[in-house]
């Protein structure tokens, strides 16, 4: 079991993490730091002066899950984890990573008002001896108390949150041990087995009475996403595809799928790549699609979006699919793609001539297998 604590700098996560080890017997104390340390010393200074904060690699995202599983599979027991999270897409990455192997995470916030954590971070003496480097912490912990006010709405809504106004590290570390042993925040992540070898998947698109595509957010990956899944061994990847939207939509779909877009997705380690397939599974009636009903392990919302506003949801390799596939329904044929750009002969002229560039490359990008 993983026990995420979470908060703005300066909300005094470690001291709190290293209480609850005591508090919890068998727990280890795990500083995801330490991997972001390492790879200020690994990676080029070319690909560190890309990035503002080291969370922003996807490098740094996939260790801190391999590290994890790694010192479960070596000492047992619950990891105690002390880092701030502030953008939604990398907690689905993170967390969804862990449930992949079946590692359950409890997510917990401690919260204090602004005031007070603007006292802390001004009390903070970061690096003892340095007042310079100690200065320098403390403005770049001011600096993220912006970012923390806006990712409340989602943080309050998926952690289980402690406020630790006038409470010691200890005292709050007593609360959150109380809390999770009575399985507060705890995060019900469906848990998809990461790929072995090359996948096959179909997805559906679905749209609206003004043809907008419907688009689904889910938990365990980061970015929006399409109705769809895995085809299972043996299974019609049409089949799939209706099974799928039945179980995260709700919605049985009767006539038969359209295929639009079937795209080989070239292998990028750590991925496998694979075929993925774009049906069309109609519109749906305003009455329909009322009666959604998402799989809260596994989907929090859906909306009805724009191929412009798709573009600011989906990761671009998703994307790139998605505008092939809807100028395949416009033409009524469908494309075959490799690697995003279709292969053969192709009547370009009613297409957008845009697309025509190939997509990104996806090892560069988290959570494009789907």
């Amino acid at each position: 079991m993983i026990v995420w604590l979470n908060g703005a700098f300066g909300a005094g996560k470690t001291a709190v993490a290293r209480e609850l080890v005591d508090l919890m017997p068998g727990s280890t104390f795990y500083d995801p730091e330490v991997v972001g340390d390492g790879l200020r010393k690994l990676l080029p200074r070319k690909r560190l002066e890309e990035v503002s904060d080291h969370q922003e690699l996807p490098s740094w995202r996939r260790l801190v899950v391999d590290t994890g599983a790694a010192l479960i599979a070596e000492v047992g027991g619950p990891l105690v984890i002390p880092m701030t999270v502030l953008r939604q897409e990398y907690r689905d990455e993170i967390f969804g990573a862990f449930a992949a192997r079946r590692i359950p995470v409890r997510h917990v916030l401690l919260h204090s008002d602004e005031t007070i954590l603007r006292e802390r971070i001004a009390e903070r003496e970061a690096v003892p001896g340095d007042p310079d480097a100690s200065e320098c912490v403390r403005r770049r912990a001011l600096d993220h108390l912006a970012p923390y006010r806006a990712a409340l709405g989602w943080l309050t809504t998926d952690a289980h949150v402690v406020d630790t106004t006038g409470l010691t590290p200890r005292q709050t570390a007593a609360q959150i041990a109380d809390a999770v042993r009575d399985g507060a925040g705890n995060c019900d992540i469906v848990q998809t087995p990461e790929p072995t070898a090359a996948t096959l998947a179909a997805g559906v698109l679905l749209f609206d009475e003004n043809d907008r595509v419907l688009l689904v957010d889910p938990t365990y990956k980061p970015g929006w996403e399409f109705p769809g899944g895995v085809v299972e061994p043996g299974e019609a990847p049409m089949y799939a595809g209706v099974r799928e939207v039945t179980e995260e939509l709700g919605i049985r779909l009767d006539a038969p799928l359209r295929l639009l877009v079937a795209d080989w997705e070239r292998p990028q380690p750590p991925g496998f790549g694979g075929l993925r397939l774009l049906f069309d599974g109609g519109r749906l009636t305003t009455e329909a699609a009322r009666d959604l009903l998402l799989p809260g392990s596994e989907l929090r919302g859906w909306r009805f979006a724009t191929e412009t506003e798709a573009a600011g949801m989906l990761p671009p390799v998703r994307l790139h699919r998605l505008r092939w596939a809807l100028r395949a329904r416009e033409q009524g044929r469908p494309l075959y793609l490799e690697a995003g750009v279709p292969a053969g002969p192709l009547d370009a002229s009613p297409l957008d001539a845009t697309l025509a560039d190939p997509p990104p490359d996806p090892a560069a990008l988290p959570g494009t297998a789907g």
